[in-house]
């Protein structure tokens, strides 16, 4: 089917037993297509993100972090490209959504891309500005029948550009005049969660601030679903298995999936997850030439071996895939060792997003989403004045 807008996934997460929706970060083709597969097998509705700078890394810039408007416009459309390319036929509901879209232009060029969600990150703002701006892309956004994520709070932690030494926790009554004001649909809330692969040993999550979110929304009429960013579980095995294969990652600790199962019914409905891909990818790259030395010195992919060895504290795997820029931006596999490194790619997707599609409870719920295109959203946001 269609992409559609994610506004009717989520909604769908209330329906009783309730339920989360893991949102996956894809930065490669091969990732999008692992993602897809990996939510037809366990019938579930599916989130694909690309991040503000996953656009320009998909844009063809490798030094994404100083990319253009221009480039995650190409990027925006390369990613939404391989996803309808394998979403479309696909039985399952299937939503692009956009992490972390720093201003309106990033906004934007994601929306005329093809992404069907997007989120405006205007938490390092003060208050009346991050509503402003939030305000400013929701009516971009829907009058296009686009789904619109904000931020209220600061997370601690590092991930691509987003970066804060602590963390400003989510006040309720702040959460319900933002959300009055800027009619989001979903609100990214900090409750203890963290960006980045280093969370701290034994992180106990704020469940009370989400309860209190939900429930002051609940009394004053407002509807908004609560989203956890910096949610990643950072496997342990993983880490260790890295570093078995020249890897060097210290002191990498994620958030236990006891407590982010606890947060579910508390009123979390949507769980991003990026730094356990990239720790899972980058462990089989690892082994892949671990394993198998004589492709070291491969034509096409030794270049990703050469970086791998370079960077061992690297966990991104945009860090080692330069060399491979074609396969990455658009699916081209030329060879068979080109061909050995999406193997290892989508593995390490389907490795981690298989666990916790079942551990969030999302198995099997496609059929509870209630699909509306992009054209029916916008006619709601018309009838109700948003």
């Amino acid at each position: 089917m269609p992409l559609i807008p994610l506004r009717p996934i989520l909604e769908a997460t209330n329906s009783a037993p309730c339920y989360a929706q893991g949102a996956f970060n894809v930065n490669a083709v091969c990732q999008a297509k692992a993602v897809i597969e990996a939510h037809e097998q366990f019938r579930s509705p599916a989130i694909l993100q690309g991040a503000d700078l996953a656009n320009a890394f998909m844009g063809g810039r490798t030094d994404f972090i100083n990319g253009t408007v221009q480039d995650k416009i190409a990027g925006a459309k390369n990613i939404a490209a391989a996803v309808r390319r394998f979403g479309e036929k696909s039985a399952i509901p299937i939503a692009l959504h956009l992490d972390h879209g720093r201003d309106f232009e990033s906004v934007k060029a994601a929306i005329d891309g093809g992404y069907t969600s997007v989120m405006i990150d205007g938490s390092s703002l003060p208050l009346e500005q991050n509503m402003e701006l939030t305000r400013e892309v929701v009516k971009y956004a829907h009058s296009l029948g686009v789904t619109v994520e904000g931020e209220l709070g600061v997370l601690a932690g590092a991930e691509d550009d987003v970066r804060a030494e602590r963390s400003t926790y989510t006040n309720p009554l702040r959460a319900v005049e933002f959300i009055r004001r800027t009619r989001v649909d979903a609100l990214a809330i900090s409750y203890g969660t963290m960006h980045g692969a280093c969370k701290g040993k034994n992180v106990k999550l704020r469940r009370e601030i989400a309860v209190a979110v939900r429930e002051c929304l609940l009394h004053e009429g407002l509807e908004a679903y609560l989203v956890s960013h910096g949610s990643s579980t950072v496997p342990q095995y993983i880490v260790d298995e890295i570093n078995a294969s020249g890897g060097n990652i210290r002191d990498a600790r994620g958030i236990a999936l006891s407590e982010l199962k606890a947060a579910i019914s508390c009123g979390i409905g949507k769980i991003n997850v990026d730094t356990d891909i990239r720790l899972a990818v980058t462990r089989n790259l690892r082994e892949l030439f671990a394993q198998k030395p004589a492709l070291r010195a491969s034509a096409s992919i030794g270049g990703v071996y050469a970086l791998l060895e370079e960077k061992k504290e690297q966990f991104d795997p945009r860090a080692f895939l330069p060399p491979l820029m074609e396969t990455v931006m658009h699916g081209a596999i030329p060879d068979e060792d080109v061909r050995a490194v999406c193997d290892c790619i989508e593995r390490g997707v389907k490795e981690i997003v298989g666990v916790l599609i079942v551990e969030f409870g999302s198995a099997g719920r496609a059929p509870a989403v209630k699909i509306k295109s992009l054209e029916e959203m916008a006619a709601f946001y018309r009838r109700e004045g948003i």
